[in-house]
């Protein structure tokens, strides 16, 4: 019997052993697995600003292989109460990148960061990273809006442009800024029509002021943030009217009327941010999004390439290169 009872002993012996042994064979092989966390206050396909950085992410991710990136998303977090509690739990399961995909955000993470030292945050659009853990990516809307505001103001026949915008502040202010300087640049005699939802998802608001801008007389409308869904089917409707987006290429919704964008390579923002983490550094970065650094681009419509004549392009080309040496500065103070 005693030897009986010394045989189980060893065998749970062993058996602890091992579970000891895998346990630490499993954290060692998960040690090489990168952890992000995504809070979006909209939806992964609002076709807008949130798919855009889902996109990006899934991009490094099939780029590194889906056992070495691992990625959870919370969407419709627009509450800060709710985004705060989403934000902390992530943190606090082990997440090593969590990114609060708003400038709505920024708060909660100058809040909750400290608590989380080894975690690193991310928001944006925002510029201030004053913590050690905190990276803010900062889209340079102006730029992109600028090249578009040329494509406008080349393009338009009625010399009347409308700009659906959600609130009038933040990144939204930077586009249409830089969109507005764009047209005069090319079009001094072009009016840009701007009227604001009060909302980034309000589709239906959208609609309803790219149906005045309509009315008024524009036959090229552009606009930010979740809510341009609405003014797109609105411009497509109205037949001869062409839409220049933001965010992404938001062309797949109306190939006969959005004729460019204005897009947003998020990938190259996780790749900075993880390169960074590799190298100890979990924060304290403001990233720009600009022409230069390949983080923002335009994207033609190949559907409308015909509407792109050689010597608008030949514009828009110097234009950008004027931007990037530095030649050309897109101010929106």
């Amino acid at each position: 019997m005693k030897r009986f009872f010394s045989l189980v002993l060893m065998v749970l012996l062993i058996s602890v052993s091992t579970t000891v042994f895998a346990n630490g064979s499993k954290e060692k092989a998960e040690s090489g697995v990168i952890k992000i966390a995504l809070v979006i206050p909209s939806t992964i396909d609002d076709m807008a600003w949130s798919e855009a950085m889902y996109n990006g992410i899934l991009a490094v991710q099939k780029k590194m292989g889906k056992d070495k990136l691992k990625l959870d998303v919370s969407e419709r977090l627009w509450n800060a109460v709710d985004a705060g509690s989403a934000i902390r739990q992530y943190a606090s399961e082990g997440y090593n990148i969590v990114i609060a995909h708003g400038a709505q955000y920024q708060s909660l993470l100058n809040d909750i960061a400290p608590d989380f030292p080894k975690t690193t945050f991310a928001y944006g659009t925002g510029y201030a990273a004053d913590q050690p853990n905190i990276f803010a990516y900062d889209p340079f809307a102006q730029q992109g809006a600028y090249l578009l505001g040329m494509i406008a103001g080349l393009k338009t026949k009625t010399n009347i442009i409308g700009i659906v915008g959600p609130v009038e502040s933040g990144d939204a202010i930077k586009y249409n800024k830089g969109f507005e300087l764009g047209v005069k640049a090319v079009n001094p005699k072009a009016k840009v029509r701007i009227a604001y939802t009060g909302s980034f998802g309000d589709l239906v608001a959208a609609g309803e002021i790219a149906k005045s801008q309509i009315a008024a007389g524009a036959d090229i409308l552009t606009g930010t943030a979740q809510q341009s869904v609405g003014a797109i089917r609105v411009a497509e409707g109205a037949g001869n009217v062409f839409w220049l987006s933001s965010d992404m290429d938001q062309s797949s919704l109306a190939p006969k009327t959005v004729l460019a964008a204005q897009a947003y390579n998020f990938s190259k923002v996780i790749e900075e941010m993880i390169d960074s983490r590799s190298k100890g550094v979990l924060g304290g970065k403001h990233i720009p999004l600009t022409l230069k650094n390949g983080m923002e681009e335009i994207v033609y419509n190949p559907q409308l390439a015909s509407e792109i004549t050689p010597d608008m392009k030949a514009k828009i080309d110097a234009a950008e290169k004027k931007i990037n040496d530095g030649t050309l500065k897109i101010s929106v103070e």
